[in-house]
């Protein structure tokens, strides 16, 4: 079973650097929003001038955007970082970055979804735990209690149980590896997929068409890439209605056609995604789903 370790706990007076690794900066009151939440709590919050940078949708040429990810993750006074926003484009600074092994007895905290994802999931390749939860651009909407979790797993406390709509399968325990399932998609057949032996997937996404789920659940099918995980957590599916008038399946058929008969337990309905609330998940770190009761704890 794959295993990370955890950055040490934050705690007050920690610094953290922001970073846009993906698209360009479009909601400024939000993100200056939620660095006050951060800074509310105690921490110091470095925001680099080419944070407003615009390169078409990314926010910056993908060296600009390698650079400043680098520049975070090797400064040794910094002890998280706080990414600005999703969209697209931290995938493409993958092709000339990858945290190194040697990295892992200084880790230091990354937080983000969405298409940060991809940077997610390239620190669990390397034994590196993350936390998968609000952008900087959407803490300040988030309700207390999510932003509290998130607050409670960066600095050492325990998580409590989330609750979803259980499918049934049984109760496993596995190291979650939480993400958007159009990026881990993408990230199939390339060098960033990891391996999924005893993993506990936990997927979630937006403005997608039901078609396009099915497309892309089936690619995990037919690429075997299910073939060892111990079971699914699913969180929101934002905006993912068929069109009207078409004819179609609805999101959650498609999830319960495409999941359902694997054998493994599948928990839907998990308060995370881009929807109402984004409770920040731990990546790489042993769970246990319980599709009976709908847990995920």
């Amino acid at each position: 079973m794959p295993s990370t370790i955890l950055p040490p706990p934050l705690k007050p007076g920690d610094l953290l650097r922001v970073i846009a690794p993906s698209g360009a900066l479009r909601e400024f009151d939000t993100f200056y929003q939620s660095i006050e939440i951060w800074r509310s709590r105690g921490y110091q919050v470095d925001v680099p001038p080419t944070i407003t940078d615009k390169y078409g949708y990314l926010a910056g040429s993908d060296q600009n955007r390698r650079d400043q990810l680098k520049a975070a993750w090797e400064d040794p006074n910094c002890r998280g970082i706080l990414c600005a926003r999703g969209g697209f484009g931290s995938t493409r600074i993958l092709e000339h970055w990858q945290p190194e092994s040697s990295s892992i007895p200084n880790p230091k905290w990354l937080i983000g979804f969405s298409d940060i994802t991809a940077l997610l999931w390239s620190l669990y390749n390397v034994g590196i735990s993350s936390v998968h939860g609000p952008v900087l651009t959407t803490l300040a909407n988030e309700p207390d209690w999510s932003c509290e979790r998130l607050f409670n797993l960066v600095e050492g406390r325990t998580l409590e149980p989330l609750q979803g709509n259980g499918w049934g399968g049984g109760v496993v325990t596995g190291v979650l590896l939480p993400g958007n399932l159009t990026v881990a998609t993408h990230l199939l057949a390339t060098p960033f997929k990891p391996d999924f032996a005893g993993v506990i997937l936990a997927f979630e996404d937006v403005s997608e068409a039901p078609y396009r789920i099915d497309r892309m659940l089936t690619q995990w099918r037919l690429s075997g890439a299910l073939s060892k995980v111990r079971g699914i957590a699913l969180g929101g599916f934002t905006g993912c209605e068929p069109p009207v008038n078409v004819p179609s399946f609805t999101a959650e058929e498609v999830l319960r056609d495409r999941l359902s008969d694997l054998g493994i337990p599948v928990v839907a309905d998990l308060p995370f995604g881009h929807d109402k609330c984004n409770a920040a998940l731990p990546v790489g770190q042993e769970v246990t789903l319980d599709a009976n009761q709908g847990i995920l704890k």
